[in-house]
């Protein structure tokens, strides 16, 4: 999901109590990453790291894990889920845009088995779709169909926070695209849209007769180990959940900046978010499994994989078109495979959503994997003490890429730089 400045709509997009492994041994035994010094020294500078972005950004809990080729270099937990009640590594929590890979995945898994094309037009599958003879499957997983992103409709706003445990089906939220009308032609431009992969849900299940909550047992999580990691088909958390807040309802329930604002998010439904079957909790150990998976196509053949990785896309779309506020041109910061976000050398996901922030990342190069999963306190909305704005950046994202430098300086991930 793009980064705060780029999404106008709905707020969506992951004492210091330290629990969890330590890796021991030498870092230069390590292939990859920092060589100077021990293990014990990198731990202490990401341990700093983490530390500086509790205090500087007000994050409520900060849950991180770095591996490299599997092995545990880092794994930690910080802060508190809910007052008294201390954050911990085996907590749960929502993963958003991380089930966007899982998709796509199965996805290129039907393409390896000829089951699907990614050139077929959506007609094949979804005759009644509107604009259906003009966008391919394809276009669809690489954010490259010209479909809206329902959650920019404002009407999809206020209904959404009038009652934010409601019910949304996947004709819902494609209704509220107005897919009758496209941004661009398909395959022109790039836009970040939450319909593309609710529409590559019902394709899915009209090609193979099966539930997408079915699929993605079967031939992803269960296949990768992800225990962990479920669509419940309701707003619940395993336990042990990670609570999450926020305070982007403040507009929309028109308070003022100097009214204290702050709820409990951690139970809102969550079904308006993508195609159902694959609105997830995990946690930080399956976010670390997937990175890796991910980055080596462990369930994919060699020329699936590469084109789920591919950086053909470079260069292409139009930041802030007009009447379209997530498109975006793709750069190295953010470009877009399918399903994946490439950034620097590194493949990524990075989910937002009701409170809860992540980000699960790997450098291929280093087989270096790193996890990060946020909540805020009431001070990270505030965008100036104060201000009550509403709106909060992605820190897990931030995090991740202040941990790369520190573990992978000479790959760290790019950083924006001001314009």
């Amino acid at each position: 999901m793009l980064d705060g400045a780029r999404r106008r709509g709905l707020v969506f997009v992951v004492t210091l109590l330290v629990t969890g492994a330590l890796a021991t041994g030498s870092i230069a035994a390590a292939s990859g990453v920092r060589r100077q010094g021990d293990a014990k020294s990198l731990a202490s500078d990401i341990d700093a790291t983490i530390k500086d972005s509790i205090d500087e950004n007000h994050l409520a809990a900060v849950i991180v894990r770095v591996t490299e080729n599997g092995k545990n270099l880092f794994t930690r937990a910080y802060g508190e889920s809910m007052n008294g009640v201390p954050a911990t590594t085996d907590m749960h929590f929502r993963n958003g845009a991380v089930s966007i890979s899982y998709v796509a995945n199965l996805l290129l898994q039907l393409v390896d088995q000829k089951e699907i094309r990614l050139d077929d037009k959506l007609q094949k599958y979804l005759p009644d779709l509107p604009n259906c003879e003009r966008v391919t499957v394809g276009q669809l997983a690489t954010m490259t169909s010209g479909y809206a992103d329902f959650v920019q409709n404002p009407d999809f706003i206020s209904e959404h926070y009038a009652d934010v445990f409601g019910k949304w089906t996947p004709q819902d939220l494609i209704d509220a695209a107005d897919p009758g009308t496209l941004l661009y032609e398909p395959g022109t431009g790039w836009s970040y849209a939450h319909t593309n992969y609710v529409i590559l849900g019902l394709v899915i299940e009209k090609v193979t007769g099966q539930k997408m909550s079915s699929l993605l047992d079967k031939r992803v999580l269960g296949p990768l180990g992800l225990d962990d990691t479920t669509d419940p088909g309701t707003p619940e958390i395993q336990e042990p959940a990670l609570h999450a807040g926020s305070s982007e309802r403040r507009e929309f329930l028109e308070l003022p900046d100097t009214t204290p604002f702050f709820e409990d998010s951690t139970y809102w439904d969550p079904s308006w978010s993508i195609t159902r079957g694959a609105i997830e909790t995990s946690n930080i150990f399956d976010l670390d499994k997937t990175a890796i998976a991910v980055g080596t196509g462990k369930l994919l053949s060699p020329a699936s994989h590469k084109a789920m990785v591919s950086k053909e896309r470079l260069g292409l779309g139009e930041n802030d078109a007009p009447g379209c506020p997530t498109c975006h041109k793709l750069d190295d910061f953010y470009n877009y495979g399918i399903g994946v976000v490439l950034t620097g050398d590194w493949l990524m996901q990075n989910p937002a959503m009701s409170g809860y922030v992540a980000t699960e990342a790997y450098l291929p190069s280093k087989k270096l994997a790193i996890s990060v999963a946020v909540t805020y306190a009431p001070e990270a909305y505030e965008a100036e003490p104060g201000s009550g704005s509403g709106a909060a950046a992605n820190q897990a994202d931030v995090l991740f890429r202040a941990i790369g430098k520190v573990v992978a300086p000479d790959d760290a991930p790019p950083t924006k730089t001001p314009s």
